[in-house]
């Protein structure tokens, strides 16, 4: 277990980082992957995305890699700052409570059973006449589905009543484009936002050592 950091006064900003570690490495990673998205000419960029992906293609060819690789890029690079708004919120907090290491397990969980799930939506809708053959090489990249599983784990983090009013919202967030026009992606943070819900026994036992203070 990756051991809690006490914030250092005089360097809040090293302390914040290191409380956080594979939070914040994550976030590097996705701003490399950003700028290099804005740099290369329109022509490479949709090859590194499609390359990227978690799509059927992709994860038939190369599962591990597009498994892995589908969790460290944006499309949309404006949308990088919030981006680091959503994981300090979400991703940072759960990494402190819990640690490390059972933050990466539950997120991880959470991000490959989505995107498979998803996934093999997308191909019975193919194989059903009711979705195009080309959605077999739909840009599937993003950290969706690991930030869902992150909102569904903190559930546990919250006190008392509160935890009941963040469960509605975060399930009426997710839920509500469902019940409207669900797309496979939508349909995949659903399933995220259940398997955090869903490790709610690895929560019992918090960062042992963690400093209470």
């Amino acid at each position: 277990m990756i051991e809690y950091t006490e914030p250092e006064p005089s360097r809040p900003v090293r302390s914040w980082i290191r409380s956080a570690p594979g939070t914040h490495i994550w976030l590097l990673i996705i701003v490399v992957t950003s700028i290099v998205v804005v740099i290369v000419p329109d022509h490479l960029e949709h090859v590194l995305l499609h390359r990227n992906s978690s799509n059927i293609h992709e994860l038939a060819r190369h599962p591990i890699r597009a498994l892995l690789s589908s969790a460290f890029w944006i499309e949309d690079p404006a949308s990088l700052p919030l981006y680091f708004v959503l994981f300090e919120v979400f991703q940072a907090n759960v990494e402190r409570w819990l640690g490390t290491l059972r933050w990466l397990f539950i997120i991880a969980t959470g991000h490959i059973t989505a995107t498979l799930i998803s996934q093999k939506l997308v191909l019975m809708a193919i194989q059903d006449h009711r979705a195009p053959r080309s959605m077999v090489h739909v840009v599937d990249i993003g950290v969706s589905y690991g930030l869902a599983t992150a909102v569904g784990v903190l559930t546990y983090r919250l006190p008392g009543p509160w935890r009941w009013f963040y469960l509605a919202g975060s399930v009426a967030f997710f839920g509500l484009p469902l019940v409207s026009d669900g797309t496979f992606t939508d349909f995949g943070h659903a399933i995220a936002l259940a398997v955090g819900l869903l490790a709610w026994p690895l929560t019992r036992h918090p960062n042992p050592r963690r400093n209470p203070g």
